[in-house]
This record gives structure tokens, sequence and C-alpha cells, in this order.
């Protein structure tokens, strides 16, 4: 076959991803899941930052627990309350909406969820 008088050359190798080789699709799922780490919004960011509230690895870690069991309840938005500090995270993206520490939460209410996590 030619294109333009030019010989068209058909090649059968594929190309693989070596890490990726002898696993199983579910396994290369869970790999991607577990390497899709919390995100923070620029909202949060800058809450956490005028709030000045603090997150240690540790609370990360929990709330990362947290937006995993939220997903297999099927919670679109929780708010996730830890350490008397309130995170709004759309579970679905992994990422923190906004940030409330102990001062902020009271007299407060919480809209656009639909559902909670207490840790």
């Amino acid at each position: 076959m030619r294109i333009n008088n030019k010989p068209i050359t058909i090649s059968n190798s594929v190309i693989r991803n070596s890490n990726y080789q002898n696993k199983n699709f579910s396994n290369i799922l869970k790999e991607i899941e577990n390497n899709n780490k919390v995100k923070f919004s620029k909202h949060a960011k800058e809450r956490i930052e005028s709030r000045k509230i603090d997150f240690n690895k540790e609370e990360i870690n929990k709330i990362e627990n947290a937006l995993h069991k939220a997903k297999q309840k099927g919670i679109k938005d929780s708010l996730i309350l830890m350490n008397k500090k309130a995170v709004i995270a759309n579970v679905a993206s992994k990422t923190i909406i906004t940030v409330a520490s102990e001062n902020d939460l009271t007299d407060n209410i919480f809209t656009n969820i639909d559902g909670a996590v207490i840790i």
C-alpha cells in the first residue's frame, strides 16, 4: 500500500508498560486510585491560611479514609468532622472545598452536602 507514492509499513509490535505487564485490571485500577491523593481547592487553601488551620499527615490520611468510606456509601459531597475541624469535600474528585476550625463551627449551617463522616 502507498500514500503519496511512499510505502506504508505495518508494525504488529505492542508497546507495554512494564509496571503493569503482570497485573490484572482491578489491581491496576486500585493502584491508580491509591495514587489519587486529596486535593485542596483554591478556596480551601485560602481558608486554611486565613483561619490558621493546620493538617498533619495523619489527619490527611484520615480525611482520605473518610472520603473512601463516603464514596462506598454513595455520598457526593461530604461534611467531615475531625479533631474540632470541619471539612467539606467533593468525594468523587477527592477535593477539599472548604475548612473550618472549632471557632467557626458555632452557629454554623452546612448546606449542599448529602452525607457526613465523623472521625
